[in-house]
């Protein structure tokens, strides 16, 4: 007796092969998403999929070292890690390959990450990416470019429909700061925030005082962002969280200066999921339950650079997008010159022998006289 050999089509969780059209229609929509990068002034980098350990996790990279594949390298007897994200390695390739060139810098690209698990909600581990990045610049208008060139980004491909959400992942950091409370007390506070215990906030914050008793306002004012903004401008912060909230505003002003029908959202107290931002975050939604498209934000690059960016994923934008018919594809038979029917964007499929068909190669069409005809479909 044997065992069975297991099955080649079998892949590890969160691993999965994208098939036609599918694997077609998710790089086109790169490659347009990637032009209006382009048009904007962002140049397209590419970096290694594999990195030493210690480059790939510098600076941002820190942030996802749990989320990355690791192994030795056969030739200098180093640890390599694989990417979890793109971001960090486009930071390097900044600092070191292009440190002379002027600033702001504005990188764009595309590739595969993998990470370690995906999550509950997201479990694919092998992510495709693509991206810009803006590094150098510290105004608001740097982070208003990023996020409204990722928008028109979208729209290019016909999502259209987008709301962008936005965050303040050092609000928090900057009350508790200021409020200094124990450690105990710090730990519950952070985790009833995390969870949106509204209830549990303000039980702790009673307690507490001081200028955490602006968080319950914050947390019930997340939503559109003109009330988020007033429900800011009215709160007691202290000097630090003052100076996050009026660049959260310059930041939107500019935002709705380039964009001026974008839903906009926004979330005071949010922090989940932004482990090296520094500034404004930003999350771009689809349309109905299509989810989460774009994430950036705010962040310090290598060698301490102001920067900015925005990532979007290509696998939801697929499932976002409006379906597009696939392109005819035109049986050649034997001897046949499918040429001139290339040059008007048709897919030629030859024949290579005589029990070739249109049929069987999946065609639409056939070669006929020097034409493309429909093939007529026999009940």
């Amino acid at each position: 007796m044997t065992d069975d050999l297991p099955n080649p089509a079998l892949l590890p969780a969160g691993l999965a092969d994208l098939l036609p059209p599918e694997a077609e229609r998710e790089a086109a929509l790169v490659e347009a998403m990637m032009a209006i990068f382009a048009g904007h002034g962002y140049e397209r980098v590419k970096p290694p999929l594999l990195e030493f350990e210690d480059s790939l996790l510098a600076g941002s990279g820190a942030a996802v070292a749990e989320q990355t594949f690791r192994l030795m390298d056969p030739v200098s007897q180093r640890m390599m890690g694989l990417r979890a994200d793109t971001t960090p390695q486009v930071a390097r390739i900044a600092a070191t390959r292009l440190a002379t060139q002027a600033r702001p810098l504005r990188l764009c690209y595309a590739g595969q990450a993998l990470r370690v698990r995906g999550s509950q909600l997201a479990p694919a581990r092998q992510v495709p990416q693509a991206g810009v990045e803006l590094i150098g610049g510290a105004a608001p208008a740097a982070d208003a470019e990023v996020a409204t060139v990722a928008v028109e980004a979208l729209a290019s491909v016909g999502v259209r429909a987008v709301s962008l959400d936005v965050t303040l992942p050092t609000m928090v950091p900057a009350l508790l700061e200021a409020a200094a409370p124990p450690d105990a007390a710090r730990a519950r506070l952070a985790r009833a925030l995390d969870r949106k215990d509204s209830a549990a906030v303000s039980a702790l914050v009673k307690d507490l005082g001081g200028v955490l008793s602006v968080l319950p306002a914050l947390m019930a004012a997340a939503g559109p962002a003109d009330g988020a903004l007033a429900a800011l401008e009215a709160a007691a912060l202290p000097p630090p969280a003052r100076a996050i909230a009026e660049n959260a505003a310059a930041v939107l002003v500019a935002i709705r200066a380039r964009a001026p029908g974008l839903r906009i959202t926004l979330d005071p107290v949010e922090f989940r999921g932004f482990r090296y931002h520094t500034g404004v975050a930003f999350t771009l939604y689809g349309p109905g339950m299509s989810g989460e498209l774009a994430r950036g934000g705010r962040y310090v690059s290598q060698n301490d650079e102001p920067a900015t960016g925005m990532t979007v994923y290509p696998d939801a934008v697929l499932r976002a997008a409006p379906p597009v018919p696939a392109r005819a594809r035109v049986f050649v038979p034997l001897g046949g010159d499918g040429t001139g029917l290339r040059a008007q964007g048709f897919a030629t499929v030859a024949a290579l022998a005589p029990e070739d068909t249109a049929a069987r190669l999946r065609c639409t069409h056939e070669l006929k006289d020097g034409r493309a005809v429909p093939v007529v479909v026999k009940d």
